[in-house]
């Protein structure tokens, strides 16, 4: 860790935490408000069913799959605060911009496709870096912690920004106008992102160190060499994530059977999002006291949700989402710690690059799964989303086991 800016004290562990958990805090409003609306606004645009799906889950796999390419990146060059800039920078910019697309005419649609696309690439940019950077900064205060409070204060801002969108778009009817209100919280989470950098300039080590495994050849930016232990971790979370359905699976089956109105949406996926932000503060607490045996708890909260959002009753769909938003909340916090702890420092960029594109692959493969069989096949996707669960729970065993010796 190098020294703070000249003239400037240094940041405690914690402090630096609580700064970068607000970053993402002010960020995720903008984006997560974005996606929230991103399907109403493109079809009011003239977009098609089929032209919004193709838009937002094109979107979705760059954002996680692009990582294999940015983490691999940013272990090479060092150039971790950087690549956290641009991507930040990418989304406080591109969401407020898409207020622009009904009034160019013709070009609307295509203008606010590729912003919502540059978005999601700014995602894929920052994220690796992001993560290594934060795995630095929690290492003297347990990475279960302060992953879980980053991730908590990160939820808050799901949970923010698609209320502030629909308090918007419900006093004046203009969705374009709620979108350009984002240019506020993102410049906070760029004026944010700065102080934290003059107060806390964290830099994984760029060079392997005496224990760690020779650094990968500069011949590409793929190959590499990670433990093993990282490798079945990435698998078990990967089933994990193809059996977590997306929520637009889950919104349209529950507005199919009437037991929301459309509007609606929003108000349960930001209550979910809260929940997600609890769980993501409970088993990060559990992590530092008991290990990584709490991730345990992943593949049975994967497993009851299908069981319990395809119903017709509203207590019983709430109890679904309540498992869907555990899963979601610890497989995008504290397994991070995990991955932190299986990992040398010189590969961390590529571990979360590699990870989060095993994690895109699967949700890619999830939805369509989940989207073919809902409907007709239920039975058959409980059976299979049981099952990968099963693999899930063997293969997160044989880490933990492997990971110990």
């Amino acid at each position: 860790m190098s020294a703070a800016a000249p003239g400037r004290p240094a940041w405690t562990p914690w402090r630096s935490i609580w700064a970068f958990g607000f970053v993402s805090l002010f960020a995720d409003m903008v984006y997560e408000g974005m996606r929230s609306i991103a399907g109403p606004y493109l079809g009011a645009l003239g977009a098609s069913a089929l032209v919004v799906g193709v838009v937002t889950g094109a979107g979705e796999a760059m954002a996680l799959i692009l990582r294999l390419f940015s983490g691999r990146l940013a272990d090479r060059t060092g150039s971790h605060w950087r690549l956290t800039f641009l991507g930040y920078g990418m989304t406080a910019l591109c969401v407020p911009l898409l207020a622009i697309a009904p009034f160019v005419g013709g070009a609307g649609l295509v203008v606010a496709s590729v912003l919502i696309l540059a978005e999601r690439t700014g995602k894929a940019i920052r994220s690796p870096s992001k993560s290594a950077l934060l795995a630095g900064m929690t290492k003297p205060v347990g990475r279960g912690r302060g992953f879980g409070v980053h991730k908590a204060l990160d939820q808050i801002g799901a949970f923010s920004g698609p209320l502030l969108i629909a308090g918007v778009v419900a006093l004046t009817g203009r969705m374009w106008l709620a979108l350009a209100l984002l240019v506020v919280p993102g410049a906070i989470a760029m004026v944010l992102l700065h102080q934290l950098r003059q107060r806390m300039p964290v830099e994984p080590e760029a060079t392997p160190n005496v224990e760690a495994p020779s650094a990968p050849e500069p011949g590409s930016l793929v190959r590499t060499k990670l433990p093993t232990s990282f490798h079945l971790f990435s698998i078990a979370c990967a089933l994990s994530t193809l059996g977590l359905m997306t929520f637009g699976v889950i919104s349209y089956a529950f507005v199919q059977e009437g037991l929301f109105k459309a509007a609606a949406a929003p108000l349960v996926y930001a209550g979910a999002m809260a929940v997600a932000a609890v769980a993501a503060l409970a088993t990060g607490q559990l992590y530092d006291r008991i290990g990584a045996r709490v991730l345990y708890l992943v593949p049975f909260a994967v497993a009851a949700v299908p069981f319990l959002v395809f119903t017709d009753q509203v207590a019983v769909l709430l109890v679904g989402m309540l498992a869907w938003a555990v899963g979601t909340g610890v497989q995008d916090s504290t397994v991070k710690a995990l991955v932190a702890d299986l990992v040398p420092k010189h590969q961390l960029g590529t571990a979360y690059g590699v990870f989060a594109a095993a994690m895109g692959v699967a949700a890619l493969a999830g939805g369509a799964l989940a989207g073919g069989l809902h409907e007709h096949h239920r039975e058959l996707l409980i059976a299979i989303i049981g099952v990968s669960q099963v693999a899930a729970f063997v293969l997160l065993v044989r880490t933990i086991r492997t990971s110990q010796h």
